[in-house]
Order: structure tokens, then C-alpha cells, then sequence
């Protein structure tokens, strides 16, 4: 093994790899990795020292908006993976709501072009699913670079929102690959959104307490998961009504959650920081982000997402209602479930298992998510005792902010490895984009 000539070693650092923590070397050729174990005395163009450091599978960022086409003064996709890039993610997948919606083969296309030599890590892109695109669906979900499709239930317009059972059903029966679900009540939605004034304060944000919005939507798409035998992937849940259900049938679905669900409660955040809290679903309050919590360590939760949905400031600045709801994300995911990490909250295995290997296994993800011979050269690499604060300035998004400013972390990205290629060390972005479509066992 040692006189292979390799493009890449790590050396020294602690890997989390299938068979646990190692202190080991990582070699890596043409993208992929072919060696775990001492290679003191192997040949290699690159070396990088990961003495003190924790190698982790990278991360994969499940649930991403980055507006393009459409709203790209807020976020595209080169900006959107910068910011992915500089917090130690290494692959997204991005939602189909932009403008024009990802509904035909068109408009996949147009994305993944766009994606193509802007991207700084690997991506792929849901196709939404609507009454329009039915009939299609099943040949639109086998195309390269989806990893899935995508229901909104609520909290969306035009031809995404399917808020009644027969579209849900048709869409449910249109396939086989995963389907990632937006769980909310429109009819609540619409009827909580009326008993808000202009000008209230975000604290007023009417469903934070409102459990039954998206404990209704959830109860739905689980009794249509089981009539069609579809598989869901129930996206950003914030309630532990939601998690009990869920744990009920873990069979036929999987379970999202996000670190803002887990970290911010209400009404304290939305006083502190006001509508950089607001998002769909809400921020609860601390007894719903402690069953949240539960629902982590009982292994009801598969899946960590950022829900990076990003608008300006000067947007986020009009009076609430009007105040669009959504948060950059993306860039801050690894470090604030590393923090947790550090505080107790869970292990650095189950971190791994809920960003790397539980995506790989809910997506059906062709060769990434662990550290093993033969997968992608991709890697997180993060310094646990690292002592940082998160600030605005260090956000690469468009839109320039975080919930999670001046917010003091321990644990830290140190270099973002996509396909043995290092896209960041130390704060700063290397070399040029060279992202490429994520592959999928279904669409081999």
C-alpha cells in the first residue's frame, strides 16, 4: 500500500470511521479514498497535517435554498456553496422552490448547468412535485442529479403548494424514490395568519404555539405515506407531538430536524434577535427543543438539515407579518452540532450518523458519508477545541447575516475536502469551484 503514489494524505488526525475512532492516515487518488491505516512512509504530492484535528465524513446539508433562478439577490448558487464550503459542508441538495419552479426536465437542467463550474462542493436538486407534474414525475425523479422529490404542504404558493389529500396521494403514487415533505396545515396556516396585525411584533409569530399545524399535516402525510407505501423524509419537525408520532413509523418515514429547532427558543430569541428567528416552522419554545433533544437520543431523528433559506436584512427588517420568514444556515450547521457536541448534548459518532451516513442512507447516496476505502475523498475537518465566535462578517451568503451572531462556539472547520480536493482551510475558500452531481444508487 505504502508505494502507491498518493494525490492526498491526512495525516495524524483522529477519524471517525465504520469500524470507530482511529488515529490514522487517510490516503486518497483520483477523488477516492484507498487507504485508512499508517502510511508514515508513503509517497504523496499533498500532505495535509490533522495532528489534533477530527476527521469526519463530510457533511451533507440535506435541505438548502439558494434562490437560483429567481431571487438571487438573496443567494445563488455560487454564493450559496461558498458558504457551504467555508463551514466544512461538502455536498447540498437544493430546493425546488425558485423561480421558475423545478417542475419539468427543463428547469432541472437549467439548474444543473447553472451548478456546473459555480458550485464549491457537490450538489444535487429535488424536484418538486405538484398536481401540474403528476403525469411526469416518475420519469423527472430518475434523472442525474435529483435526490428526490419534494411536497409543500404549506408555507409556499402557485404550483408547489399541495395542501389536499388527492394531490398528495397522486404525487405519493407517482414514483419510488424518496419523497421530503414541508408538514404544515394550510388551512391553519391561512386562519392563524388573519388574527396577526400589521406591526405586531415577531413575538406575536402565531403558530410558535400552535402544535396543530403541523401535527395535522404530519398525521396526513403519514396515513398517505401508508395507503400509497411510499417513503417520506418529514423535513424540519419542531414539536415532540411530531417526534412521538413519528417514532410510531419509522418504517415508512425519516426524520429531519434542524440546529436552529435545537438551539433558539421562543419567546426569548424572537425578543433577542427578533425576525432573524422568524422561519417556517417556527422556533418553539425550550420545552418543545428539549423533546427535540429526546427525539436525538432516542434515534427518532435521522437526519440534521439547515434549512438554509436566506433574505436580506433589509427585507427581514419590514414589519412583521410582512417580515418573510427563513435564516442562512448552511455555513453555520457543522459548528453549532459540534458545539453541541461539546456540551454534551450527543456524541461526535451520532453527529457523523446524522449529517454524513444518515443522509447517504435516507438518499440512497452512491459512495459517500463514511470514511472507508473505495468512497468519495470527502471530508470535514474540524478542530473540537477550537474557541470562536460566529459573527455576520464571517457569513458568505448574499444575504450577510446569521441568527448566530455574536454567538460564542467550541469546535470549529478547519478544511472542507471534496473529492480529495481541499475547497477551504482556515477561513479562506481555495482554488476554484469544481462541485460536481451528487449519485445516487437508484440512479445508477
Amino acid at each position: 500500500m505504502t508505494a502507491k503514489r498518493f494525490d492526498l494524505v491526512l495525516k495524524g488526525g483522529t477519524a471517525l470511521t465504520p469500524s470507530g475512532r482511529q488515529e490514522t492516515d487517510v490516503g486518497i487518488i483520483d477523488g477516492k479514498i484507498v487507504a485508512v491505516g499508517p502510511l508514515s512512509t508513503a509517497d504523496a504530492a499533498n500532505v495535509i497535517d490533522c495532528a489534533g484535528l477530527h476527521v469526519l465524513p463530510g457533511v451533507i446539508d440535506s435541505q438548502v435554498h439558494f434562490r437560483e433562478p429567481g431571487a438571487t439577490h438573496k443567494e445563488d448558487l455560487a454564493s450559496g456553496s461558498a458558504a457551504a464550503a467555508a463551514g466544512g459542508v461538502t455536498a447540498f441538495f437544493e430546493m425546488p422552490n425558485t423561480s421558475p419552479l423545478t417542475i419539468t426536465a427543463e428547469s432541472i437542467d437549467d439548474k444543473l448547468d447553472r451548478a456546473s463550474g459555480r458550485s464549491w462542493t457537490d450538489y444535487a436538486f429535488y424536484v418538486g412535485g405538484s398536481a401540474a407534474n403528476i403525469p411526469t414525475l416518475k420519469e423527472l425523479e430518475t434523472k442525474q442529479g435529483i435526490c428526490g422529490v419534494k411536497i409543500f404542504m404549506g408555507a409556499s404558493t402557485g404550483d408547489l403548494l399541495s395542501p389536499d389529500d388527492d394531490t398528495i396521494r397522486g404525487i405519493l403514487q407517482a414514483g419510488k424514490r424518496v419523497v421530503a415533505v414541508h408538514a404544515e396545515d394550510n388551512d391553519r396556516l391561512q386562519e392563524r395568519a388573519h388574527l396577526v396585525a400589521d406591526g405586531a411584533p415577531v413575538t406575536m409569530h402565531p403558530e410558535w404555539r400552535d402544535v396543530e399545524v403541523c401535527l395535522r399535516a404530519t398525521q396526513r402525510v403519514l396515513r398517505l405515506a401508508e395507503e400509497t407505501r411510499r417513503r417520506v423524509h418529514v423535513l424540519h419537525i419542531t414539536t415532540g407531538e411530531e417526534m412521538a408520532l413519528l417514532g410510531r413509523h419509522k418504517h415508512i418515514a425519516s426524520v429531519e430536524t434542524t440546529p436552529q429547532h435545537l438551539t433558539l427558543s421562543a419567546p426569548d430569541d424572537y425578543e433577542r434577535i427578533g425576525s432573524r428567528a422568524q422561519m417556517n416552522p417556527p422556533i418553539r419554545d425550550a420545552e418543545q427543543r428539549e423533546a427535540l433533544w429526546r427525539a436525538v437520543e432516542a434515534g427518532i431523528v435521522d437526519v440534521i438539515g439547515s434549512d438554509h433559506a436566506p433574505h436580506t436584512l433589509e427585507e427581514k427588517a419590514r414589519p412583521y407579518p410582512q417580515s418573510p420568514s427563513g435564516m442562512t444556515g448552511v455555513q453555520t450547521l457543522p459548528t453549532i452540532m459540534l458545539d453541541h457536541v461539546n456540551a454534551g448534548r450527543l456524541t461526535l459518532e451520532r453527529f457523523v450518523d446524522l449529517t454524513s451516513a444518515g443522509p447517504a442512507r435516507i438518499f440512497r447516496i452512491a459512495g459517500k458519508g463514511r470514511i472507508a476505502v473505495g468512497y468519495d475523498a470527502d471530508f470535514t475537518i474540524v478542530d473540537m477545541k477550537a474557541d470562536r465566535e460566529i459573527t455576520d462578517s464571517w457569513i458568505k451568503s448574499k444575504a450577510g447575516w446569521t441568527p448566530f451572531d455574536g454567538k460564542r462556539v467550541t469546535a470549529w472547520p478547519i478544511a472542507t475536502i471534496v473529492r480529495g480536493n481541499p475547497v477551504m482551510r482556515e477561513d479562506e475558500l481555495l482554488g476554484d469551484p469544481i462541485g460536481q452531481q451528487v449519485s445516487f444508487q437508484e440512479t445508477l
